[in-house]
């Protein structure tokens, strides 16, 4: 067995065959799909039929609300990696805030994610996880189809989350958590804000998803690497707002404990914009950045990247 570097003992994921990330099929899901293509009718064809200024607005704001403080602050940053300390009541919200973008439950969320990570980060992994098929066959795959692996690996989910039981009611109930906004939304300004504040929002939020993770694994700015990887995490500049800071991709694969996604100037993050609001209120602390990670050996700069005149760490930060 090729011999995993040590930044893999701490992950989620065990497994005893690292092909076993490679043998498998894509197969048709029909709830996914169903759930994803209703979301798309309602927002193309109800949001056709029904728009209003009024509306839109609420879906700008609600996509921007669930976006920033559920699947950014929530969902990835708090549930997944853990960068931040916050009240047990504040990590409820964000989280119930993720659940909002339509992708999935946050515990079934956070197994999608540490498999794709894994997988990922070792030599082979099947297309589906490295979104290494073309564009549309991608898109297919991820937003209709599962991934069933011949011997699928362990993703072991600390109880202090798995037998939680908000967030276990939560991963029951996740389709069903946009009901109620449905029914306000309704009474609130008829169908209009029905599929504009729900079917548009749920299908931006999971297109907008599919597609960043489609050009951030394929286009953009690489300034680190990790070697061994089957697939490098790339800078996807134009959308750093659009996707809360999610998009510096690259500096996520490099280092994912970090809080702060944008790390250079210029790099615009929104999440850790908020990060510090909150900090500033006293509500988020322990935040953690790259100087607070364990050095990774396999971790290096790209070699476009590498200075000429000085020596520089992989952190971006010159070592002189």
């Amino acid at each position: 067995m090729i011999a995993l570097p040590a930044s893999f003992e701490a992950h989620r994921v065990a497994v005893a065959d690292l092909d076993a990330v490679c043998v498998g099929h894509v197969r048709y899901a029909p709830i996914k799909s169903v759930w994803f293509l209703g979301m798309l009718v309602g927002a193309l064809i109800g949001g056709s039929l029904t728009f209003s200024f009024s509306a839109f607005f609420l879906f700008f704001v609600s996509t921007a609300v669930v976006l920033l403080l559920g699947h950014s602050l929530g969902s990835h940053r708090k549930l997944v990696h853990n960068s931040y300390q916050c009240p047990k009541w504040l990590e409820y919200a964000l989280v119930y805030c993720g659940v909002q973008v339509g992708l999935a439950g946050p515990i079934g969320l956070l197994r999608q994610h540490e498999l794709r990570d894994f997988a990922q980060r070792l030599p082979q992994c099947h297309d589906y996880l490295r979104h290494g098929s073309a564009p549309w066959r991608d898109a297919w795959w991820q937003l209709n189809c599962d991934l069933v692996l011949d011997d699928p690996p362990i993703v072991h989910v600390e109880p202090r989350i798995a037998l939680d039981r908000f967030y276990c009611f939560l991963e029951r109930t996740w389709m069903a958590q946009h009901l109620p906004w449905a029914l306000l939304f309704f009474a609130w300004g008829g169908w209009g804000y029905v599929f504009w504040g729900v079917c548009g929002r749920v299908t931006a939020g999971v297109v907008g998803h599919w597609m960043i993770g489609y050009l951030a694994h394929n286009h953009g700015d690489l300034v680190r690497e990790v070697r061994g990887a089957a697939v490098q995490g790339r800078n996807v500049r134009f959308a750093s707002l659009l996707t809360m800071g999610e998009s510096w991709h690259n500096n996520h694969h490099a280092f994912p404990g970090s809080a702060k996604l944008g790390l250079a100037p210029g790099e615009w993050d929104p999440g850790w914009w908020t990060l510090l609001a909150l900090k500033g209120a006293g509500l988020v602390w322990d935040i953690r950045l790259p100087a607070d990670l364990p050095l990774r050996p396999e971790l290096t700069l790209a070699a476009n990247k590498r200075p000429s005149g000085h020596a520089s760490d992989v952190r971006g930060q010159p070592a002189y």
